[in-house]
C-alpha cells in the first residue's frame, strides 16, 4: 500500500486529522523535554547528604551556614528548609504552617505543564479513532460512488483509516509513558520534601 511512498505522502495519507496530532506530538515532546531538563536539574543533590549538612549546622548553631547551604542548593526540598529556617524562634506550629505551604509551592512548579502531557495522551487515542471512522465513511463513500469496484475502490479510505489509527497511538503512548514518569518523579519529591520538613523539626526543636 505504501510501497515507494514518501514519510510525507504516508502523512497525508491519514488525512486532515493527522495535523491535529502532529501539532499534539511537536507540543507533548516540548513539555516532555522541558520536564526532564528541569527534574534533572533540581536533582543534583541527594536529601540525605543535604540535610545532613544542614542538621550539622543547626547542632552547631550555625544557622547562618544552613541557610547558606540551601540558597546553594536550589533544590525543592532546600527551598522548603530554607522556609522553616528563616522563621526560627518564632514557634514550632509557625514553622510547621511555612513548611507546609512551601511544600505547595513546590510541588506546583513541578507538576507545571504535566497534565498537559497527560491530556494529550488521552486524547490523541480518539483523534487518531475520528481519523479512522473519517477513513471508513470515506471507503464507503467510494463503494457506494462506483459501485463494486474491488479494492482499489476502498484502498484510499482504509489506507487514512489506518494511517490515522497508528499516528494516534505513536502520539499516544509516549505521551501516556512520560506522564507516568512525571507522576512519579514527583511522589520522589513530594517525599523528600516532607521527610526534610520533619528532620528540619526535630533538629530545631533539640
Amino acid at each position: 500500500m505504501f510501497e515507494g511512498k514518501t514519510l510525507w505522502q504516508i502523512f497525508n495519507f491519514g488525512g486532515p486529522v493527522m495535523y491535529v496530532l502532529l501539532f499534539c506530538s511537536i507540543f507533548s515532546i516540548a513539555v516532555i523535554l522541558n520536564r526532564i531538563i528541569y527534574y534533572a536539574r533540581v536533582s543534583k543533590t541527594s536529601r540525605e547528604d543535604f540535610i545532613a549538612e544542614v542538621v550539622s549546622e543547626i547542632k552547631a548553631g550555625n544557622f547562618q551556614k544552613a541557610i547558606e547551604v540551601c540558597k546553594n542548593a536550589q533544590m525543592p526540598f532546600a527551598n522548603v528548609v530554607l522556609s522553616g529556617l528563616k522563621l526560627r524562634g518564632h514557634g514550632e506550629k509557625m514553622i510547621s504552617n511555612a513548611l507546609e505551604r512551601e511544600v505547595t509551592i513546590e510541588v506546583i512548579k513541578l507538576e507545571k505543564y504535566t497534565s498537559v502531557v497527560g491530556t494529550i495522551g488521552n486524547i490523541s487515542l480518539y483523534i487518531g479513532l475520528f481519523g479512522t471512522i473519517i477513513g471508513v465513511v470515506r471507503a464507503f463513500h467510494d463503494i457506494s460512488s462506483v459501485g463494486t469496484g474491488g479494492i482499489s475502490t476502498v484502498i484510499g479510505g482504509v489506507s487514512e483509516a489506518l494511517v490515522a489509527t497508528a499516528t494516534g497511538l505513536m502520539v499516544a503512548i509516549p505521551a501516556v509513558v512520560a506522564y507516568n514518569y512525571f507522576v512519579k518523579r514527583i511522589d520522589q519529591f513530594v517525599n523528600d520534601m516532607e521527610l526534610c520538613a520533619s528532620e528540619l523539626l526535630d533538629a530545631l526543636s533539640e
